[in-house]
């Protein structure tokens, strides 16, 4: 039995939406928060790189929705990571999240928000592309068989539809 490779379109997307987070938070580190905008970001506390306090991950021992609006000082963003200042109890507190432990992001002010799955990968996990389970590789192998054993040549195959006739003409 072969182990077949599978494209990871969900998790290509998935960083595609927080690159939108990414892009949100460096703009506004370089200008500041505009108009009414303020970002609701909701992390993983028990991700292994999250740095925070430990009274605070006692407290939020799973997860966390921080606010950045009015109060948030030396707000710093990477490919990989943000850090920011937020006040907690009027006590400045620094805290380091990488986007990966990102699972939730909204502007309320423009009813904006995306919501991520958290996946914790193990160390052989680490490439995009991850193998397929046996249920996949099974239903692989069935279409491929049926397929092999198909009466007229268009059974079992993709139709394409060819759009240029729905295009307007000038």
């Amino acid at each position: 039995m072969d182990i077949m490779d599978t494209l990871r379109y969900d998790r290509w997307i998935e960083d595609a939406l927080k690159s939108v987070v990414r892009k949100a938070l460096t703009y506004c580190q370089e200008n500041g928060l505009p108009g009414d905008h303020h970002f609701y970001i909701t992390f993983a506390t028990d991700h292994p790189d999250v740095i925070m306090p430990d009274s605070l991950r006692d407290q939020y021992p799973e997860e966390i929705t921080i606010v950045i609006e009015h109060e948030y000082w030396d707000l710093e963003v990477t490919q990989d990571y943000f850090d920011v200042v937020l006040s907690f109890s009027e006590v400045k507190t620094p805290i380091h999240v990488p986007f990966e432990a990102v699972t939730g992001f909204a502007d309320p002010s423009v009813k904006f928000g995306l919501q991520f799955k958290m996946e914790m990968l193990d160390p052989e996990d680490l490439d995009d592309d991850d193998m397929m389970d046996d249920d996949d590789e099974d239903m692989m192998q069935s279409q491929s068989d049926e397929e092999k054993t198909s009466d007229t040549p268009e059974e079992g195959k993709d139709n394409v539809i060819a759009l240029d006739a729905f295009r307007n003409k000038k």
